[in-house]
């Protein structure tokens, strides 16, 4: 009769096998210099220079005055080093939330060199580490969450807990610029309010977030004159020919006016007249 191997009898081949997957894993990448570069990715716990970091200028943003400059503003304090808030950018897709966070950042990082950078974050679990990396940096950081959507009341309330009302406060040079497309940041299913108890709670629980921005700038849909002057924007800046006849009837074939829609535009009548951007 045949004996049972050992339950030990494996562990060599085992750890031979741990040690190949650690030798074939790479290290994990060391952080860039937090006062090195303009913008940085916040990736795996670690900071990641931005490659290219090229925003659109700002005077190419037409009809955004008043979110401009109350953005602009807010920037420009927390660069200084004065109390700024954090800001919620809402509105409809394609109106230019993402494209005037990155301006405005370059804006102020060209009237004040080195003392401003963009830090954009794709998840929510690691900003306590991101917060507490940057503390004792000599500079101010403008953290960018884009597109922030919760499948779930709990991710809110994590936000809102580093927001404010968190165990472990923020350093006060690091402030969040958030784009959403709804004011209120309400869950995409709110089936959940099914079961609960009072609806309106879960609700108000989410309200309670949008609350916890101190600056709130709303952006809405394109008319034709606004979508108008954009693609004429573009068109000058990029020294290409202005047909309003043919821009509208683009945005008609899209379904939609928008900022980015009049920049595909503009991409496309370069590429169709053989020029580059």
């Amino acid at each position: 009769m045949t004996d049972l191997a050992s339950p030990f009898s494996a562990s060599p081949v085992l750890e031979r096998i741990a040690a190949a997957l650690e030798r074939l894993a790479p290290p994990p990448a060391p952080s860039a210099d937090p006062l090195a570069h303009p913008a940085y990715i916040w990736r795996g716990g670690a900071l990641q220079a931005a490659r290219g970091f090229a925003p659109v200028p700002l005077d190419l943003l037409q009809g955004l005055h008043q979110q401009r400059e109350a953005l602009l503003a807010n920037l420009v304090r927390l660069a200084d080093g004065h109390a700024a808030q954090d800001v919620l950018l809402w509105g409809a897709r394609g109106t230019g939330k993402s494209a005037l966070v990155k301006a405005g950042v370059a804006a102020v990082q060209a009237d004040r060199p080195g003392r401003l950078a963009l830090v954009s974050v794709d998840t929510l679990d690691s900003l306590p580490d991101l917060f507490a990396m940057l503390e004792g940096a000599d500079r101010a950081f403008a953290v960018f969450i884009d597109d922030l959507g919760f499948d779930e009341a709990g991710e809110a309330r994590k936000l809102r807990s580093l927001l404010d009302g968190g165990a472990e406060a923020r350093p006060a040079h690091v402030r969040l610029l958030v784009t959403a497309n709804r004011r209120h940041l309400l869950p995409r299913d709110l089936s959940e309010q099914d079961s609960a108890i009072n609806p309106r709670d879960v609700v108000d629980d989410q309200l309670a977030l949008a609350d916890r921005f101190g600056l709130s700038l709303g952006f809405h849909a394109l008319d034709q004159d606004g979508y108008l002057a954009i693609v004429r924007a573009y068109a000058t800046r990029h020294d290409l020919p202005f047909d309003g006849h043919e821009a509208v009837n683009w945005a008609t074939r899209r379904g939609s006016r928008s900022g980015r829609v009049a920049w595909q535009y503009i991409v496309d009548l370069a590429g169709r007249l053989g020029r580059n951007l």
